[in-house]
């Protein structure tokens, strides 16, 4: 009992509060790597696994440019680009060599280790430091790496939902949702799979440059179990947004719920290390979470249906009577 005791004494609400700020700026600037998943798990209905490679990449890039004497800015504009041609990889490897999307994002990834290592010189970490540069976003200085987390997801969330309302990017959510039809109606589902590698690819790397000018270094793990934590944002913004908007909820306020996601994530993460638990259980904590997610849906419909054909069997009983 002292020992329960003396462990909730030693917890600081106000510390908590003090924390609370670097998760939300922390769940911003992964918010956008969740946007990147969202296009392929939810768009294009393909399993990519290479943004675990592409996020380090885009944390790579960022840091060895402005080390370079690059400015910050570009520097986080050459990381997207470098994602770009990262997922342009991924979806040539998957359409034009019919390698299963699945492995040609591992295939992706799994280089992409070597790739990061040597962007770094062959050391598994580079610093920046943020005296020394004038770095995009800092954990420094929280208050603006939340205005500038807020300022980037603000961008990127108009500019894809202005480009998935344009003809291509139309055809890509009919490539996702329905490819035989698609390729029946004359669309190049092919093309549009690879646009959509990319650009998914491009906004994880971008996600990965300025987490790594927050954090003050890029390392060749740091985007190591990216894809999960992505899916958690994703499920848990669809599932708050859901539930509050409903039928409502168009395809902007999917993506604003998405970000929110992310921020919740982060937020329990924050409430994980307050409460002094072992951070590594995240990952358990995370995993669960996804697979719940992905399997209340099944369960919900195989339900419903297993009760539809009940009432069928009654139905057809009472009949036969």
């Amino acid at each position: 009992m002292d020992t329960v005791i003396g462990y909730f004494s030693s917890l600081s609400l106000v510390g908590l509060l003090n924390r609370l700020p670097a998760g939300v700026s922390q769940g911003l600037i992964w918010g956008i790597m969740a946007l990147g998943v969202y296009i392929t798990f939810r768009i294009l209905d393909v399993a990519d696994l290479s943004v675990d490679g592409t996020f380090s990449t885009g944390g790579a890039v960022t840091v060895i440019l402005i080390i370079g004497g690059t400015p910050p800015a570009i520097a986080v504009v050459a990381a997207f680009l470098c994602g770009l041609i990262a997922g342009t990889v991924t979806g040539l490897l998957h359409t034009r060599l019919g390698i299963p999307a699945i492995l040609a994002g591992i295939l992706t990834q799994y280089g992409l280790y070597s790739i990061n290592l040597a962007i770094m010189g062959f050391k598994a970490n580079t610093a920046v430091n943020a005296d020394k540069y004038s770095l995009v976003v800092s954990g420094r200085n929280v208050t603006l790496a939340i205005i500038t987390g807020f300022i980037f997801c603000t961008f990127v969330i108009s500019i894809l939902y202005w480009f998935f309302g344009t003809e291509r990017g139309m055809s890509i959510r009919s490539t996702g949702c329905n490819p035989s039809m698609s390729k029946a109606q004359g669309i190049n589902i092919n093309l549009n799979k690879v646009i959509g590698l990319a650009l998914s690819n491009g906004l994880v790397a971008l996600s990965g440059s300025l987490f790594a000018q927050y954090s003050g270094f890029a390392d060749v793990n740091s985007g190591r179990g990216a894809i999960v934590i992505g899916l958690a944002a994703v499920i848990i913004g669809e599932v708050i947004g859901d539930a509050i908007l409903g039928k409502r909820m168009n395809f902007a306020l999917r993506m604003v719920f998405i970000v929110i996601g992310a921020i919740i994530y982060y937020m329990v993460y924050t409430l994980v290390l307050w409460l002094k638990m072992d951070s590594n259980m995240m990952k358990l904590f995370t995993a669960i979470i996804v697979a719940v997610s992905l399997a209340v849906p099944y369960l919900k419909e195989t339900r419903k249906n297993s009760f539809h054909k009940a009432g069928k069997q009654s139905e057809g009983g009472n009949n036969d009577a």
